[in-house]
């Protein structure tokens, strides 16, 4: 049985056997033509009434009926050659052709031409989405994708290690999926979030270097860029290792080869920059910029202070150079400025430069030397817009943030062909948890403080603490996060302790880990990539759902398999469950 790829451009003047589903038929009278497919291309089947039985199977075919065929590769005449497809010279005679199956009317396109489906009915009938050539070469690219990482970790001396699917619940700052037991009535496994725990006990056991590609669950509202349920990252680690700087330099040249030879991009630089997480914050608003454009945020604040104007007198003062702004129109202004108020602005104040003039509703409230001071300090010129921001320093970061990425996708700066690397590094420890009014940790429970016992301690303030933490960024996305990890008893006691942890809740919760660490532990240090998020970014694709085979909805339903669904009694009080009435 042979494949329907361009290999069959050697066979003219043989006789093959194909097999696959009917693309299209064309009745031209005498004549019927089929395009048939499988997962490697298209060839055209020529049925005669030469041969009758194959020409009355042929009466009866339908679009994706399941057929196989039996006949003479030629060459297609001149004039009938299609070089939209790599058969395209060539068709098949039949002999004998057997209908294997038949279809009923499909309730999706399975083709990338023509009116798309609609993604909840494409996700209900995935299967039949699957056959779509764009979805095949998805699976097939995401396989090689895969290939690419194993071959590197193995030739790194990388491990390749599986670790339990049912474990404990863990902090990982998402809500755990959790396993009733049977076997122990009121206790539950937990999905893990990520292997965090098992893989540091494989650095405890004495594994040099581990990697597997992990399936993580995270209970998570699922968005454009994040599935929802479940996903699998490149989870490693790496023994003796106590600066995050060796897991760094160890990765990069294997995202750098998915980038260049895997995904054919540009990089927009060969040396990938390393940010301090709070630079990063007041220059790009976010701790996961777009490095394709700048846009940075401007810091006016000393050059504003004694500002008349109201607005302007406040802890702190930004704006954003937007070359080419001064085009926005009206309507523009007013949605950005709309944005803005969503994230919590009062509006968006701005000034447009043209012809050597400002035009601003702010300008007759800024002294000459004010207006003079902004221009110089934010570079603009002729053509160019200024926004700015007002407020809290931490507020305005967040809100011109979101403007950066709002102004680059309207001016179209973000080229898909090319690729921007960057690594975030020292994380805050702690951070403050607004809606909880307290201290939490503001990253990873299990990295590593920098400055050790010494830093919890004596810091003051527990915000200042900075973690051996770092997170790989990827044209805007988080695509890798990682840490030096704790492996210290006395200090997990310790961080946990800030948070008003007594011991015996840490070796309740952690008690596999702590106990291992009082037997010898190395010191270890290691990262995860979202490889799901990854492939998504690389394949210039902008939703996450359409590069897995089987995803769940927007609102986590797989509409293919009708779940999550209700289960009967029988099963409830196997495992020791009863559901409660919502109205109780």
């Amino acid at each position: 049985m042979r494949t329907l790829s361009n290999a069959l451009n050697t066979e003219i003047g043989k006789t093959v056997q194909v097999s696959g589903w009917v693309n299209s038929r064309r009745d031209h009278g005498g004549l019927i033509f089929i395009d048939l497919r499988d997962h490697t291309g298209i060839i055209q089947l020529v049925i005669t009434p030469d041969t009758p039985d194959a020409f009355a199977v042929a009466e009866g075919l339908r679009d994706e009926f399941v057929i196989s065929a039996t006949g003479l590769v030629r060459e297609r005449a001149p004039e009938l050659k299609n070089p939209n497809i790599p058969t395209g010279n060539i068709e098949i005679v039949v002999e004998n052709l057997a209908l294997i199956n038949r279809s009923e009317p499909l309730p999706v396109n399975t083709h990338d031409e023509g009116d798309p489906s609609g993604e909840e009915m494409r996700l209900k009938y995935r299967y039949l989405d699957l056959r779509r050539p764009s979805m095949q070469n998805v699976l097939k690219r995401r396989a090689e994708y895969y290939r690419i990482m194993r071959r590197y970790m193995d030739e790194h001396d990388f491990i390749e290690i599986t670790t339990p699917i049912l474990a404990n619940s863990s902090p990982e700052g998402a809500r755990d999926f959790l396993v009733p037991s049977r076997l122990h009535p009121g206790q539950f496994y937990a999905l893990p979030q990520a292997p965090q725990q098992f893989k540091q006990l494989l650095m405890v056991g004495g594994v040099p270097r581990y990697y597997q590609i992990a399936p993580c669950f995270r209970d998570e509202d699922p968005r454009a860029d994040r599935l929802y349920g479940d996903f699998y990252q490149l989870d490693c680690e790496m023994s003796f290792v106590d600066d995050g700087e060796v897991v760094r330099q160890t990765m990069e040249p294997l995202i750098k080869k998915l980038v260049t030879e895997f995904a054919g991009k540009e990089l927009v630089s060969e040396d990938i920059p390393r940010i301090p997480y709070q630079e990063a914050m007041d220059k790009y608003g976010i701790d996961k910029p777009d490095l394709r454009y700048g846009l940075e945020l401007v810091d006016l604040t000393d050059a504003l202070k004694t500002c008349e104007f109201k607005v302007f007198q406040t802890p702190c003062v930004k704006a954003i150079r937007v070359p080419g702004g001064s085009q926005f129109t009206r309507k523009q202004i007013d949605e950005f400025t709309e944005l803005a108020r969503k994230n919590g602005a009062g509006g968006l104040a701005y000034i447009m430069y043209e012809a050597g003039t400002v035009r601003s509703p702010i300008a007759k409230f800024l002294k000459d030397e004010e207006l003079a001071s902004i221009q110089s300090l934010t570079g603009a010129q002729d053509g160019d817009a200024v926004f700015f921001g007002a407020d809290e320093r931490e507020k305005v970061n967040k809100i011109l943030g979101q403007m950066r990425i709002t102004f680059a996708k309207a001016l179209n700066l973000a080229d898909e062909n090319k690729i921007a690397l960057c690594w975030i590094i020292d994380f805050p420890f702690y951070e403050w948890d607004d809606k909880a009014n307290k201290l939490d940790f503001g990253h990873n429970p299990f990295s590593l403080p920098k400055g050790g016992l010494q830093a919890i301690r004596e810091t003051e303030n527990k915000l200042d603490i900075v973690a051996d933490q770092y997170d790989m960024v990827m044209n805007g996305y988080e695509i890798c996060s990682g840490a030096v990890r704790n492996y210290n008893p006395e200090i997990m006691y310790e961080v946990f302790g800030v948070l008003g942890y007594d011991q015996d809740y840490v070796a309740k919760k952690f008690g596999g880990m702590l106990n291992a660490f009082k037997f010898g532990a190395p010191p270890h240090a290691g990262c995860a990539f979202g490889i799901d998020r990854m492939f998504m970014v690389l394949e210039n694709l902008t939703n996450i759902r359409d590069i897995v085979a089987f995803p769940k909805n927007g609102s986590g339903v797989d509409l293919m398999m009708s779940s999550p669904s209700m289960v009967d009694d029988a099963q409830l009080e196997e495992a020791h469950l009863a559901i409660i009435p919502e109205d109780e």
